[in-house]
């Protein structure tokens, strides 16, 4: 055996302050992003039937659970809103008075330093489900526009600090951004939905923000599972029309398009740990068959290893918790 000639690379691994000291990934509590879901009402605390331990919040109550993630050492929050009514058109997206925009203005009161960040989609609002108007049973794109870039407006107008479009209509990089800057939010940024995949995995996000369509699916606008070179043309859309985050959406399915975009593009890459991805670990781990604290620190990282400067995941709280703990 003495005289075999080959690379110890176990040496590095013997202690675990070696270990330490070698290690190429962290996750820390500045990666991470938390969505959170505002709905009307009072003293209301909805539980997500899919996901356990994520609730609906009344704004009296949302105050409170903001207070305890900025406690935990997040500084950055996804907000959806679940409206009372909705219509055709979706209005109360762009309500002054909307769910959304009571909920920034008030969260910026008492947390002014916390970093806000408004999904700017119609698909919650709508009575059909859908990310912009209806037409004879077709999506149309570009009266979409219009509405989706009064929401942004409306959001930044009530202190939204960064604006996240989600429909993935056609052209909804460029007409925000016009239309933010004309509102004279120069200073505000995108952080758009560039790659969003029509994915299983949203199942138990639609029980959260009441979005599921009334009929047909979203596949004319979210893009095939088995495309990767698409994403690219995607993201390079957004990028040039002027997105500053690019996202890509689900995560964990899709970390070889996370490195494709963090390759191609120096903007900062997001990937979203999605609700079917939170609800399979929670499911798994309360029926003992994974640990999820190693589970979920593996996944937050592969996601950091394979490009991703920043993560949005339901997990985010457990997460901090859990890097503080070492």
């Amino acid at each position: 055996m003495s005289n075999l000639q080959f690379d110890r690379h176990r040496r590095l691994r013997m202690t675990s302050a070696l270990r330490d000291l070698v290690r190429e990934t962290a996750v820390t509590k500045d990666d991470l992003i938390y969505p959170v879901f505002a709905v009307e009402g009072y003293d209301t605390k909805n539980e997500v039937p899919s996901m356990p331990g994520v609730y609906q919040y009344s704004l009296d109550l949302l105050k409170e659970e903001i207070d305890d993630v900025v406690e935990r050492g997040i500084k950055a929050i996804l907000l959806f809103g679940v409206p009372a009514h909705k219509d055709e058109v979706g209005s109360n997206a762009y309500a002054e008075n909307g769910i959304v925009q009571r909920a920034i203005r008030e969260l910026k009161i008492r947390h002014p330093e916390l970093t806000i960040i408004a999904d700017t989609c119609l698909c919650q609002f709508t009575d059909h489900g859908h990310c912009g108007i209806i037409e004879e049973g077709h999506i149309l794109n570009d009266r979409s526009l219009d509405l989706l870039t009064k929401t942004a407006v409306s959001q930044a107008e009530a202190g939204a600090d960064v604006i996240a479009p989600s429909n993935m209509m056609d052209g909804f990089v460029t007409a925000i951004r016009h239309g933010l800057d004309e509102a004279g939010f120069v200073n505000v940024p995108l952080m758009s939905y560039a790659v969003k995949y029509a994915s299983a995995f949203y199942g138990p996000f639609r029980d959260a923000a009441h979005s599921s369509p009334s009929f047909g699916d979203r596949r004319t606008y979210q893009m095939d599972p088995a495309n990767r070179e698409e994403a690219l043309r995607e993201a390079a859309s957004d990028n040039r029309e002027g997105a500053d985050f690019l996202i890509v959406k689900p995560a964990l399915s899709y970390l070889d398009v996370v490195r494709d975009v963090r390759a191609e593009f120096n903007r900062p890459v997001v990937a979203y740990n999605v609700s079917g991805e939170y609800a399979m670990i929670k499911a798994a781990a309360a029926q003992g068959w994974l640990d999820e604290k190693e589970t979920v620190m593996e996944k937050l990282t592969s996601m950091k290893r394979a490009g991703a400067d920043v993560i949005v995941t339901y997990f985010a709280k457990d997460a901090a918790r859990w890097i503080d703990e070492g």
